[in-house]
C-alpha cells in the first residue's frame, strides 16, 4: 500500500508540460490541433465508430489480441480477439442486411453488459444503421416508447430481458418485425447461433461518414417519457482529446484493462469505457452481476483491471471498504468519473485508501466533455469540476446571457456549434430549441468559476433555492452531508415558504451503524454540521429521513421528485 501511494503521488508531482508546448505530432495522437485561436479538435470527415475501434486492429500484429472478455454467471469466461468480434459482427452484418435492413434503420439494442451489445454495435455500424440504445432496467412502457418512437422494426435482445415480454410483445411492440434473442428459448430468431455463425467472405461494409447518425439514445425523462438524443459517428472523434485527459494520458497502456458496471446503453459505459478501450485497441472485461462493493473488488482484481469508469454513487458504496488494498490484490490506477458531483471526501478516499488517480469530468448527452480533470496535466481540487478541457468554450452566463464574474454563480454553457454537440432531438425540435440561449447552447446545470479558471458544481437552474434573498445551490449542501459518517446519501431540495420564499430541506438516507440513533439528535447535528462547515443560511432547516431514494433511470437521484413532492404539499 505504501509503495502503491508513494508512486501515485510522485505520478501526481511530475506534471506534464501544457498542451501549448507539445509537438504537433503529441497533439494529433490526442486528437487536438495548435490554431491561431486556441486548441481544436480534429474530427475527420470520415470518422466511423467501427474504423476508430475494432476496425484498426485487424491487421496481423493486432488481430488475436484480446477485445473482450464476458464472466458468466458461473464464473466462466468467453473470450473474444479483435478478429473475433469483427467476424461475429459481419456475420450479424450480414444477416441484418439480407433482412432488408441498411443505412440510417434504427436498430434496438437491448442486450445489456453482454457481447451481443459490443458486437451489435460494430455490426450495426457495418451496414450505416443506427443503434438504439436501449437499457434493461427500462420497463415495459419506456422501452415501448422509445422503440415505436424511431419506428424500429428490429430489436436485439437477451432471453432473460425478452421472457417478461414475450407475451405482450404484439401489443406493445406493434412496428417490430423481426427480434434476435441471445440464448433464446422461444419461438424468435437465436441472435446466439447467428453470431456464432460463419461469416460471409463476400461481405463488403458500407461505413458512413462524421456526421451520419450513429447511435440514438434516450434521456431518462425526468420531464415526461425520455427523448431521443441522435449522435453522429463524429462523437467518438470529438471525445477523443478528452478520453485522454481523464484517462491520464495512459488510455494505450500495454497492460491496460478496462471494465465498468455502468450500463452500455448509456453514455458512461459506452462512449466514456467500452469505445475508448477499443479505441486504444485494449480488452474490456464485462458481466452481468449485480454491482456490489466487494464483488467489484473481487471482479477488479481477478481480472487485473487497471482503468475503470465509475459513477460517483459507486465510488461511494467503494468508500465503505476502509482499506480496500489490505483486502484486495488490485492492479486499478485510474477512474474516471461523472454524471453527478463527486464529494470531496470521495476524491480523498480514492487517492489515498485505494491510491489511484480520480478524474472527474462534465457534461451532458447532448454535448459532453466541457469540463473536467487530467492529474497528469494540473492539480485537481477537492470539490471541484476542474477546468475547461481543450477545444471547447465554456462560459458562465446569466438569465440574459450574460457573463458573470469569478465567484458569482451562472449557468453552463457552451458554444452552439460545440464539437461534442449531438446531432439533435428525434422527433423533439421544441425541446431542442429549449437548449438555445442566444448564440450559445445551454445545459440548465449552475457553477461557479475561480480565479484560476477552475468550476465548482451548484445545482440545476431549476433546484436553485431562493431563501431570504440568499441563492443556494443544493450540491454542496448535499456534499457536506455525504461527509458526515451518519449519511449514506443525501438529496437536498427548496420547500415553498411563505415567509422566506424557500427553506433547505434534505432527505437523508443513513449509513447502517447510526440506523438506531435518536432522530431528533442526528437531525440537530446535521444541521450543526452544514451550518459550521457552509454558512447559517445554507443549513437544513428540515431534515427528512428516508430509506431509500426514488432515481432516474440513469441511476441518478431523481431530486425533481423530491422537489415536486413539497411543492404539492404547500
Amino acid at each position: 500500500m505504501t509503495a502503491n501511494l508513494a508512486s501515485s503521488s510522485r505520478s501526481r508531482e511530475r506534471r506534464l508540460k501544457p498542451l501549448n508546448e507539445w509537438s504537433d505530432e503529441t497533439l494529433a495522437k490526442i486528437g487536438l490541433e495548435q490554431t491561431d485561436g486556441g486548441m481544436s479538435i480534429t474530427i475527420p470527415a470520415d470518422a466511423n465508430i467501427y474504423a476508430m475501434t475494432v476496425g484498426r486492429y485487424l491487421d496481423p500484429i493486432s488481430r488475436d489480441r484480446l477485445a473482450l472478455r464476458f464472466e458468466r454467471a458461473d464464473g466462466s469466461l468467453r473470450d473474444y480477439s479483435f478478429a473475433e468480434v469483427d467476424a461475429a459482427a459481419t456475420a450479424l452484418a450480414a444477416h441484418l442486411r439480407n433482412s432488408g435492413y441498411g443505412r440510417g434503420d434504427y436498430i434496438g439494442l437491448h442486450c445489456g453488459l453482454r457481447p451481443e451489445t459490443a458486437i451489435g454495435h460494430m455490426a450495426i455500424c457495418k451496414i450505416g444503421a443506427v443503434a438504439v440504445t436501449l437499457s434493461q432496467l427500462y420497463g415495459p412502457e419506456t422501452l415501448a416508447h422509445a422503440l415505436n418512437d424511431c419506428g424500429s422494426a428490429v430489436l436485439l435482445t437477451t432471453e432473460t430481458a425478452w421472457a417478461p415480454l414475450r407475451a405482450e410483445a404484439d401489443t406493445l411492440f406493434p412496428q417490430l418485425r423481426d427480434i434476435l434473442v441471445a440464448e433464446n428459448t422461444g419461438i424468435e430468431t437465436d441472435l446466439s447461433a447467428i453470431l456464432d455463425g460463419q461469416a460471409p467472405e463476400d461481405f463488403v461494409p458500407e461505413l458512413t461518414g462524421a456526421d451520419d447518425p450513429a447511435l440514438l439514445m434516450y434521456t431518462s425523462g425526468s420531464t415526461g417519457m425520455p427523448k431521443g438524443i441522435l449522435h453522429g459517428h463524429r462523437v467518438l472523434a470529438s471525445y477523443r482529446p478528452s478520453i485522454n485527459l481523464f484517462f491520464n494520458l495512459s488510455l494505450d497502456d500495454e497492460d491496460a484493462v478496462f471494465w465498468s458496471p455502468s450500463d452500455w446503453a448509456w453514455v458512461g459505459g459506452l462512449l466514456d469505457m467500452l469505445f475508448p478501450a477499443w479505441l486504444a485497441g485494449r480488452p474490456v472485461v464485462t458481466s452481468e452481476d449485480r454491482f456490489r462493493a466487494e464483488w467489484a473488488f473481487d471482479f477488479m482484481a481477478r481480472h487485473n483491471v487497471t482503468h475503470t469508469f465509475l459513477a460517483p454513487s459507486a465510488i461511494r458504496r467503494l468508500a465503505q471498504t476502509p482499506d480496500p488494498r489490505a483486502l484486495h490484490d488490485l492492479s486499478l490506477r485510474v477512474i474516471c468519473t461523472g454524471g453527478e458531483a463527486l464529494a470531496a471526501e470521495i476524491l480523498e478516499w480514492s487517492e489515498n485508501a485505494l491510491g489511484v488517480v480520480c478524474n472527474e469530468f462534465y457534461g451532458m448527452t447532448e454535448v459532453n466533455h466541457l469540463i473536467g480533470n487530467c492529474a497528469q496535466l494540473f492539480p485537481r481540487r477537492a470539490g471541484s469540476m476542474g477546468l475547461a478541457y481543450p477545444g471547447h468554450t465554456v462560459l458562465l452566463v446569466d438569465a440574459d446571457g450574460q457573463d458573470v464574474p469569478a465567484g458569482e454563480i451562472g449557468e453552463i454553457v457552451t458554444t452552439a456549434d460545440a464539437p461534442t454537440r449531438y446531432l439533435g432531438y428525434l422527433n423533439n425540435p421544441e425541446r431542442e430549441a429549449e437548449l438555445r440561449l442566444g448564440p450559445y447552447m445551454r445545459t440548465h446545470d449552475l457553477a461557479i468559476r475561480d480565479d484560476d479558471g477552475y468550476f465548482w458544481y451548484k445545482g440545476r437552474s431549476d433546484d436553485l433555492i431562493k431563501s431570504s434573498g440568499f441563492r443556494i445551490g443544493p450540491s454542496e449542501i448535499e456534499e457536506c452531508l455525504i461527509a458526515h459518517p451518519a449519511v449514506a446519501e443525501a438529496a437536498v431540495v427548496g420547500k415553498p415558504d411563505p415567509d422566506r420564499g424557500a427553506i433547505v430541506k434534505a432527505f437523508v438516507r443513513r449509513a447502517a451503524d447510526f440506523i438506531d440513533h435518536p432522530e431528533d439528535a442526528l437531525k440537530r447535528d446535521l444541521a450543526d454540521h452544514v451550518r459550521n462547515r457552509l454558512a447559517p443560511y445554507k443549513a437544513p432547516r428540515e431534515i427528512a429521513f428516508v430509506e431509500r431514494f426514488e432515481l432516474t433511470s440513469s441511476g441518478k437521484i431523481n431530486r425533481k421528485a423530491l422537489r415536486l413532492g413539497e411543492a404539492a404539499t404547500k
